[in-house]
């Protein structure tokens, strides 16, 4: 099986602790590997899962990782953003919690999805395989205008604008088909004294064009709006983000139900991880956690 960090697990299983309500329902969202899923089962032995997933292969392995608490939890194929559709399909009208980990997983980067540019793969990026739009459709076929807009304001690249100009004229040659093709255009679009800095020059774009197949902003906003009525009283909501426009999303939704007297915000700032679980996960560096309380 593919190795799957869960990333912050200590402090999402101290916040549950402070759920309040006898309602014994947990949904992940974003069930990914089962991870968090896992150590929420081993820890509370009333609570029951409901784990939600829209990619095939993470339902999979999450059912053979978590097949001794069968009796425990519900699989869902779905995406987060019908969170409702979900329960009320199901007969539940509230949960005690509910969890999102916005995180890209281990199996999906290293599994032939094209989310990584390590390796010579062909342009997918899609969560969900059953889904028409992917990468090589945005690579090779957006116009110059589009392909600027997502890597501005989804990768906050600054060199949106040369590196959409020279997307469009290579593939006027041939065809863009794998990552290392793109990888390779954007290497080169960068000023040589900034490609060897801590992160390649290709992180931004990869990012944005994955935030643009997999719609992951729209259906942030959406889900974790969404969230918050489906909390019982005394119910805990956590969010895990990886980057600044997800943690932005996040806050905003945060503040305005606070506004509007539905949750208590239990983070002034959001929790990252400790020097220990950088040092034995490096991409867990940039996670963030906020985290609220039905009231």
């Amino acid at each position: 099986m593919v190795s799957h960090y869960s990333v912050l697990k200590n402090e999402v299983l101290n916040f549950f602790e402070k759920i309040e309500t006898n309602n014994k329902y947990i949904v992940d969202a974003t069930l990914g590997g089962g991870g968090h899923s896992k150590a929420i089962l081993e820890k509370f032995p009333d609570i029951k899962i409901i784990g939600i997933d829209k990619d095939d292969f993470a339902l999979n392995y999450a059912k053979e990782r978590l097949k001794d608490f069968k009796d425990r939890i519900i699989f869902v194929k779905s995406p987060f953003k019908n969170i409702d559709d979900v329960l009320k399909e199901l007969k539940i009208e509230k949960v005690a919690g509910i969890l999102f980990d916005f995180g890209v997983s281990n199996f999906q980067l290293k599994l032939s999805r094209g989310f990584s540019f390590q390796r010579e793969e062909a342009l997918d990026m899609r969560m969900d395989t059953s889904q028409d739009l992917d990468a090589y459709y945005v690579v090779n076929y957006y116009q110059e205008w589009q392909l600027e807009k997502i890597l501005r304001e989804y990768g906050e690249e600054k060199f949106a604008k040369k590196i959409a100009k020279e997307i469009i004229k290579r593939r006027q040659q041939k065809k863009i088909e794998t990552t290392k093709e793109l990888a390779e255009i954007v290497y080169n679009i960068y000023p040589p004294k900034l490609r060897h800095g801590r992160i390649h020059p290709a992180t931004r774009t990869f990012q944005a064009i994955r935030i643009e197949v997999n719609n992951e902003l729209e259906e942030i906003e959406v889900g974790v709006k969404k969230s918050i009525d489906l909390l019982d009283r005394g119910g805990i909501l956590q969010a895990i983000s990886f980057h600044s426009l997800e943690d932005r999303i996040v806050k905003i939704i945060f503040k305005e139900a606070k506004k509007l007297k539905k949750i208590e915000v239990l983070t002034k700032k959001p929790i990252t991880p400790s020097k220990e679980e950088i040092n034995e996960n490096p991409p867990s560096r940039s996670a963030k956690l906020r985290v609220a309380k039905r009231i």
